[in-house]
Protein backbone atom coordinates (compact mmCIF):
# COMPACT_ATOMS: atom_id res chain seq x y z
CA UNK A 1 0.00 0.00 0.00
CA UNK A 2 2.97 2.08 0.68
CA UNK A 3 4.01 1.93 -3.19
CA UNK A 4 0.53 2.30 -4.04
CA UNK A 5 0.62 5.55 -2.68
CA UNK A 6 3.82 6.84 -3.49
CA UNK A 7 2.64 6.35 -7.02
CA UNK A 8 -0.58 7.80 -6.71
CA UNK A 9 0.63 11.07 -4.91
CA UNK A 10 3.92 11.90 -7.88
CA UNK A 11 0.90 11.17 -10.42
CA UNK A 12 -0.77 13.65 -8.98
CA UNK A 13 1.85 15.79 -8.67
CA UNK A 14 2.79 15.84 -12.05
CA UNK A 15 -1.01 16.22 -13.15
CA UNK A 16 -0.54 19.40 -11.28
CA UNK A 17 2.37 20.83 -12.86
CA UNK A 18 1.06 19.48 -16.25
CA UNK A 19 -2.27 21.53 -15.88
CA UNK A 20 -0.18 24.22 -14.47
CA UNK A 21 1.94 24.66 -17.51
CA UNK A 22 -1.18 24.15 -20.01
CA UNK A 23 -3.20 26.75 -18.29
CA UNK A 24 0.04 29.10 -19.06
CA UNK A 25 0.09 28.31 -22.55
CA UNK A 26 -3.83 29.58 -23.26
CA UNK A 27 -3.04 32.79 -21.09
CA UNK A 28 -0.45 33.56 -24.00
CA UNK A 29 -2.17 35.46 -26.43
CA UNK A 30 -0.06 36.74 -29.80
CA UNK A 31 1.07 39.94 -29.37
CA UNK A 32 -0.40 41.93 -32.08
CA UNK A 33 -0.64 46.22 -31.25
CA UNK A 34 -3.69 47.79 -32.55
CA UNK A 35 -4.30 51.73 -32.39
CA UNK A 36 -7.62 52.83 -32.26
CA UNK A 37 -8.28 56.95 -32.98
CA UNK A 38 -10.60 58.99 -30.75
CA UNK A 39 -12.95 60.71 -32.77
CA UNK A 40 -13.92 63.36 -33.36
CA UNK A 41 -11.54 65.65 -31.41
CA UNK A 42 -11.64 65.65 -27.39
CA UNK A 43 -12.30 69.89 -26.44
CA UNK A 44 -13.24 71.00 -22.90
CA UNK A 45 -13.28 74.57 -21.10
CA UNK A 46 -10.59 75.01 -18.61
CA UNK A 47 -10.02 76.97 -15.39
CA UNK A 48 -8.05 79.49 -15.33
CA UNK A 49 -5.68 81.23 -17.91
CA UNK A 50 -6.40 79.28 -21.30
CA UNK A 51 -9.99 78.63 -21.32
CA UNK A 52 -10.35 75.49 -23.61
CA UNK A 53 -7.95 72.30 -24.74
CA UNK A 54 -8.67 71.05 -27.72
CA UNK A 55 -6.71 67.37 -28.31
CA UNK A 56 -6.77 64.25 -30.81
CA UNK A 57 -5.71 61.08 -28.59
CA UNK A 58 -4.96 57.38 -30.27
CA UNK A 59 -5.19 54.85 -28.06
CA UNK A 60 -3.00 51.73 -28.14
CA UNK A 61 -3.85 48.04 -27.53
CA UNK A 62 -1.46 45.21 -27.07
CA UNK A 63 -3.80 42.81 -28.53
CA UNK A 64 -6.03 43.88 -31.87
CA UNK A 65 -8.56 41.57 -30.68
CA UNK A 66 -9.17 44.02 -27.97
CA UNK A 67 -10.17 46.72 -30.43
CA UNK A 68 -13.80 46.26 -30.87
CA UNK A 69 -14.45 45.89 -27.33
CA UNK A 70 -12.84 49.49 -27.15
CA UNK A 71 -15.33 50.73 -30.40
CA UNK A 72 -17.88 49.43 -28.23
CA UNK A 73 -17.58 51.77 -25.73
CA UNK A 74 -15.75 54.26 -26.77
CA UNK A 75 -18.57 56.67 -25.35
CA UNK A 76 -18.25 55.44 -22.20
CA UNK A 77 -14.53 56.46 -22.41
CA UNK A 78 -15.30 59.62 -24.00
CA UNK A 79 -16.97 60.66 -21.15
CA UNK A 80 -14.19 59.18 -18.67
CA UNK A 81 -11.49 61.50 -20.68
CA UNK A 82 -13.92 64.64 -21.26
CA UNK A 83 -14.87 64.34 -17.38
CA UNK A 84 -11.04 64.29 -16.37
CA UNK A 85 -10.33 67.53 -18.49
CA UNK A 86 -13.39 69.47 -17.39
CA UNK A 87 -12.61 72.33 -15.02
CA UNK A 88 -8.72 71.20 -15.16
CA UNK A 89 -5.98 74.03 -14.51
CA UNK A 90 -5.06 75.73 -18.24
CA UNK A 91 -1.96 76.83 -16.96
CA UNK A 92 -0.78 73.60 -15.45
CA UNK A 93 -1.69 71.83 -19.29
CA UNK A 94 0.60 74.18 -21.18
CA UNK A 95 3.29 72.46 -19.34
CA UNK A 96 5.57 69.63 -20.44
CA UNK A 97 4.71 68.05 -17.05
CA UNK A 98 1.35 68.99 -17.18
CA UNK A 99 0.65 67.37 -20.42
CA UNK A 100 2.13 64.15 -19.32
CA UNK A 101 0.31 64.27 -15.89
CA UNK A 102 -2.96 64.40 -18.17
CA UNK A 103 -1.89 62.02 -20.40
CA UNK A 104 -1.00 59.39 -17.52
CA UNK A 105 -4.41 60.25 -15.51
CA UNK A 106 -6.68 60.07 -18.69
CA UNK A 107 -5.06 56.31 -19.49
CA UNK A 108 -5.51 55.58 -15.85
CA UNK A 109 -9.50 57.11 -15.64
CA UNK A 110 -10.30 54.74 -19.50
CA UNK A 111 -8.69 51.61 -18.07
CA UNK A 112 -10.30 52.34 -15.01
CA UNK A 113 -13.78 52.88 -17.65
CA UNK A 114 -12.72 49.67 -19.39
CA UNK A 115 -12.22 47.07 -16.35
CA UNK A 116 -15.34 47.78 -14.90
CA UNK A 117 -17.28 47.45 -18.19
CA UNK A 118 -14.96 44.49 -19.90
CA UNK A 119 -13.24 43.50 -16.36
CA UNK A 120 -10.12 44.12 -18.63
CA UNK A 121 -8.10 47.35 -18.83
CA UNK A 122 -7.27 46.92 -22.86
CA UNK A 123 -6.10 49.98 -23.62
CA UNK A 124 -2.02 49.80 -22.94
CA UNK A 125 -1.42 53.30 -23.63
CA UNK A 126 -2.24 56.76 -24.87
CA UNK A 127 -1.10 59.10 -26.87
CA UNK A 128 -1.93 62.77 -28.02
CA UNK A 129 -1.83 63.39 -31.65
CA UNK A 130 -2.54 66.74 -31.33
CA UNK A 131 -2.76 69.33 -28.50
CA UNK A 132 -4.27 72.69 -28.72
CA UNK A 133 -4.92 74.78 -25.17
CA UNK A 134 -5.62 78.33 -25.50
Amino acid sequence: MGITLRILTIFLICMFFTGLALAEEEDERPIEVGYIEMKPSIVSNLTGGPKYIRCDIQLMTKYAEDVPHVHTHMPAIRHSVLMLIAGADGQLLTTPEGKESLRVDALKALQKTLSELTEEPRVNDLFFSAYYVK
